[in-house]
């Protein structure tokens, strides 16, 4: 009996040791979450606010299941769409403050800073945010996820779609960042493998305030078709000045959103938005998961519905917590390849996984804003013309760039 009870008292202690040391791998006991987002400037509607609520509803729900009992912290800061500042920020976070996962980082250019300096510190990178695939092609990184669109998903929507029904000739207005020149590139690739012709482009200032001059080279370009290479208010302005010149698309030239959001809809109206075509990885009436997740959000966020950005923070912050919880740790290495492996589950996307080089696939879908006697009600704005499936939404991986795929 003896023999026994000490047996079992060695047992008890082993099991409180391994506990302990578990908990010992989450670094200061705590798993932080940073939101690295723009909070005032242009894409603060897509992202901002809504973006910290997104990760906190994300931590809430895994705390009640695979988190239970677990500390987890969410911190936010504002890149002002500047690298410098987001690079900055992303540094202390890693280095004095704890953070170990960031996520959003709205804006190509913040990210690929970010991008940079967590390839060379660790740590995990999750954006939902920016648009540029080079952070899943020649800027890649093992602990760095694109979680929801990116410009070749975009460009596979609206601009294969126009080209392939007749729209052939091109003309691209194009903010100048990497975000836009990357728009571009791969509207201008689609374009072309459709069929079509890009006769012309011009580039405009982030968050440009004036865009008539812009609009009127594009019309006087002739072309079937003016491509928006743009984003949030800048895409919001661009067709505020169209259709003050006149082009509304039922005659003669149409005006093609390349990046579109719910937010930049319910600034314009449906008057103004309606017929124009996009591609998009969520919209939030689109089953009872969607629309469930929506309401919740809506709650928290100022009656606002939520974007695909804001979808995406909760998507990204909800897998990377749950393979903290699996890995039992919060070191980047061994958390980069949980999340490879666990399968992605959540209310925003559909027949997703990660790829190699870090993008996240899942199916896309093209969508055409509703004329005013369409809509039944606020923010019921989109009609479904087509799912993209996730293997064709996205640039091949034969195609890429990635030091990791060639690994």
């Amino acid at each position: 009996m003896r023999f026994t009870r000490h047996s079992l008292a060695l047992a008890t202690l082993a099991a409180l040791a391994c506990g302990t040391a578990a908990q010992a791998q989450i670094s200061n006991d705590t798993v932080k979450i940073g939101v690295l987002t723009d909070m005032a400037g242009p894409y603060s509607g897509m992202g901002g606010a809504g973006s910290v609520v997104a990760a906190k509803m994300a931590i809430d729900d895994c705390l009640k299941a695979e988190c239970k009992g677990m500390k987890i912290e969410v911190v936010s800061a504002d890149h002002q769409n500047k690298a410098d500042i987001a690079a900055t920020r992303a540094r202390e976070w890693l280095d004095r403050d704890g953070v170990d996962a960031i996520v959003d980082i709205t804006n190509s250019a913040a990210a690929l800073a970010v991008q940079k300096l967590v390839r060379e510190k660790g740590g995990i990178a999750m954006y939902s945010g920016p648009a540029t695939t080079r952070l899943t092609d020649e800027d890649c990184a093992e602990n760095g996820f694109h979680w929801m669109f990116d410009t070749y998903s975009s460009a596979s929507g609206a601009a294969a779609a126009l080209t392939k029904n007749g729209d052939k000739s091109w003309y691209f207005v194009t903010v100048d960042y990497a975000f836009g020149h990357s728009l571009e590139k791969d509207a201008s690739e689609m374009v072309k493998a459709n069929g079509g012709t890009v006769v012309g482009s011009v580039r405009h200032p982030l968050n440009a305030s004036d865009f008539s001059s812009f609009i009127l080279q594009a019309q006087n370009s002739k072309a079937q078709v003016i491509g928006l290479a743009n984003g949030a208010q800048d895409t919001v302005n661009a067709i505020k000045a169209a259709r003050e010149f006149g082009i509304t698309g039922d005659k003669g030239t149409k005006v093609a959103s390349l990046l579109m959001f719910l937010t930049d809809v319910h600034s314009l109206g449906l008057r103004q938005a309606q017929g124009l075509m996009f591609s998009e990885g969520f919209y939030w009436d689109m089953d009872d998961q969607t629309r469930a997740f929506a309401a919740r959000f809506e709650k928290l966020h100022k009656g606002y519905k939520p974007t695909m950005v804001q979808a995406g923070v909760y998507s990204s912050t909800l897998h990377y917590l749950k393979s903290v919880a699996a890995a039992k740790t919060d070191d980047s290495k061994v958390i980069a390849q949980k999340m490879r492996e666990l399968p992605i589950d959540d209310p925003i996307m559909r027949n997703a996984s990660i790829r190699p080089d870090g993008r996240v696939i899942h199916d896309m879908y093209l969508f055409q804003v509703k004329a005013p006697n369409e809509s039944r009600g606020a923010w019921d704005y989109y009609k479904t013309v087509s799912t993209i499936p996730a293997d064709t939404a996205f640039k091949p991986l034969a195609q890429s760039a990635c030091p990791l795929v060639k690994q």
